[in-house]
């Protein structure tokens, strides 16, 4: 029996949004500035971490990593969306689609494990404040890390080695703007039985388990909260958890829609737009979520503002001083 050739085209085409011409320098410009938003905002998120030593805790070196993560996430999609839109080309080579699967489900995977690391912190610190520095040591906080990226390398691998092994007979047009498996799994020629039961056996595992960590975390700090007679203690419990909070009503919520949008209907231009939420909106609007709701980070952040406009005012002053 011959082998068979799994490798029978050379490239995709991302059909986008909308194939209407005057269209594109709208969409163009809407996801030019939220790209630029979320890189330059959780850039900001990332150097407070650093710069500040009263940051040097547990709770934002997870931030830290989340803030990474989400910068790239966003950056394995929009960029080459911006590009095509740019150049007019809607054509994605096969190394480069399985890459950018391989890519985006690692950091998918990532976002979700790193907001569980992030419950369990905030559960210790609340339901064990005594104990916190002795539980959430430094080799503790970069084991969990580790593990999660471990697990997410080992599942996007999975995932894009199982992409290898379908077989396109002619050119395909994925009507989405990025290689988005379901899509390709539709567009194949083989049988995709095996794809689908392994994309959705381990998409249930690797997204129960952290949510039922957060769900238990967070079920165990309500009534540790509750137990608490201080009523100043209750509000400053509560405000710790509710950056993270609303992060993960976020993630969950938006990424929720995205598979019930798929599985309820079949329109693709539907799900690439409910898409938007999970892989572009979201990551955009953590680092506003943190930088809103945190004291820490604001402190840090607002005398760095205050240098930077400094710097910028002195620089064009000495340069308008030295044209004259």
């Amino acid at each position: 029996m011959e082998p068979k050739n799994y490798t029978l085209i050379s490239e995709f085409l991302l059909l986008g949004f909308s194939e209407q011409q005057d269209l594109q320098p709208l969409i163009y410009g809407l996801f030019l500035s939220m790209y630029l938003t979320t890189v330059f905002g959780n850039l900001l998120i990332i150097l407070a971490t650093i710069s500040d030593s009263h940051l040097h805790m547990p709770m934002y070196f997870f931030l830290f990593n989340l803030s990474f993560v989400d910068m790239c996430i966003i950056s394995t999609t929009v960029p080459n969306m911006l590009l095509s839109i740019q150049t007019q080309s809607k054509a994605m080579t096969y190394t480069g689609c399985i890459i950018q699967i391989y890519c985006f489900a690692l950091f998918a995977c990532l976002d979700n494990f790193l907001l569980a690391v992030m419950a369990y912190d905030h559960f210790v610190a609340i339901c064990h404040p005594f104990h916190y520095m002795v539980i959430m040591k430094k080799q503790l906080c970069v084991l969990l890390v580790l593990v999660s990226w471990i697990t997410s390398a080992l599942n996007s691998l999975l995932h894009s080695m199982m992409v290898l092994q379908l077989s396109f007979c002619t050119v395909v047009e994925i009507p989405h703007f990025f290689c988005e498996p379901n899509q390709l799994f539709q567009l194949a020629c083989s049988d995709t039985f095996l794809n689908n039961m392994v994309m959705y056996v381990t998409g249930m595992l690797l997204a129960v388990c952290p949510l039922s960590g957060i769900l238990y975390s967070y079920s165990k700090i309500v009534t540790s909260i509750c137990a608490t007679s201080s009523r100043q203690g209750k509000y400053k419990a509560f405000s710790t958890c509710m950056s993270h909070l609303l992060v993960v009503s976020l993630f969950y919520c938006t990424s929720l829609s995205v598979y019930l949008s798929s599985s309820v209907t079949q329109n693709s231009e539907s799900t690439a737009k409910a898409s938007v939420m999970y892989r572009v909106v979201t990551p955009m609007l953590n680092p506003f979520i943190y930088s809103l709701r945190n004291k820490d980070i604001k402190r840090t952040l607002n005398p760095s503002f205050k240098r930077e406009t400094i710097i910028v005012f002195f620089g064009l002053s000495i340069e308008k001083h030295c044209r004259a």
